[in-house]
């Protein structure tokens, strides 16, 4: 790390919040190679075409090629329809449901079962990821009322299903999003079945916090050009005052009775605020969140082989096998 990269982030204002800032060169090189290799690729503008939007879907997040599907986890359908894969590590200690990103648009429950099941080994948790409806074929409400009934149906079996009541709830971008709408639809009449969340460089406000607005079309993972896009699939045609209701927008809602929650965001994330100001208002009302905030790490950085990757892995392993006992 060098010292002008140091002094960068000393005056950083979230100072406080900031880890693995001795990995800061590393985490900038890996943004610098990745900007270079986006700026070599046509600019992509308008909406998706179909052949694009299946292409993407075909591969693993940030990836060009399919993800490795593991024996070890299984499909299973929902008496609601709604579809989830389980991977069990036997005789749970609890049960995490899992919702994956994408931009609601992309992204399945099947696309990450590598971290999934090291996961599940590794904290003793059955891990129930959601194959909730994907956008724009699927607009907002259909994601959040896939992941509501996938919540409900765990929260009433449970015990039935892996012999725990201890349910966790997380998420990575779109999915911190939908896990944060998961947990207020059911504050009211299950409150407290879910006893932690972690929350991973989630979007809080569809209408844009300052810093996906300032962003601008640097090309890493996300930009604001790309977020306008994804929340437009998302929520098609909704004015900026009707994407700060507190049904898309969930930093907008009334926060209080949710359980403790992680955040964990990068510097260098378009949606640095929307964690920053969430982790406040969860804390505000009455509610223990928790910020990390990584220095130098882009929108997604978890889906990349770096070593801020597999330290961040461990934390989230640290949290979720602590949590709610």
């Amino acid at each position: 790390m060098t010292s002008t990269s140091a002094a960068t982030y000393d005056a950083h204002p979230l100072r406080a919040h900031l880890v693995d800032l001795d990995l800061l060169e590393e985490t900038l090189a890996f943004n610098r190679a990745f900007e270079q290799a986006a700026g070599s690729r046509p600019a992509r503008r308008g909406p998706l075409d179909a052949a694009t939007l299946a292409l993407l879907r075909r591969n693993r997040l940030g990836g060009d090629t399919p993800p490795r599907r593991l024996p070890q986890a299984r499909d299973r359908r929902l008496p609601s329809g709604v579809g989830v894969r389980v991977l069990d590590p036997g005789a749970p200690e609890g049960v995490l449901l899992h919702l994956h990103g994408g931009g609601w648009a992309f992204g399945s429950a099947d696309g990450q079962d590598e971290r999934l099941w090291e996961l599940a080994r590794r904290t003793r948790l059955a891990v129930v990821s959601v194959d909730y409806r994907l956008a724009p074929e699927h607009p907002h409400p259909a994601g959040p009322d896939d992941c509501e009934a996938a919540a409900r149906w765990l929260a009433d079996h449970a015990e039935a299903e892996f012999g725990t009541r201890r349910l966790l709830i997380a998420g990575e971008s779109a999915g911190a999003h939908l896990a944060v709408l998961t947990l207020l639809r059911l504050r009211d009449d299950l409150p407290g079945a879910y006893r932690a969340a972690h929350l991973a460089f989630g979007p809080y406000d569809l209408a844009m916090t300052p810093s996906q607005r300032d962003f601008g079309d640097r090309p890493l993972l996300s930009n604001t050009r790309s977020l306008q896009g994804s929340y437009e699939m998302y929520s098609p045609g909704t004015s900026p005052e009707r994407r700060r209701g507190p049904g898309l927008s969930p930093l907008y809602a009334d926060l209080t009775g949710l359980p403790p929650a992680r955040l964990v965001v990068g510097t260098e994330d378009p949606l640095l605020d929307d964690s920053a100001l969430l982790a406040r208002r969860w804390q505000d009302a009455g509610g223990t969140a928790r910020l990390d905030v990584v220095a130098g790490a882009m929108h997604g950085f978890t889906l990349y082989p770096l070593t801020v990757t597999a330290r961040e892995r461990r934390r989230e392993r640290e949290f979720l096998g602590a949590a709610g006992r």
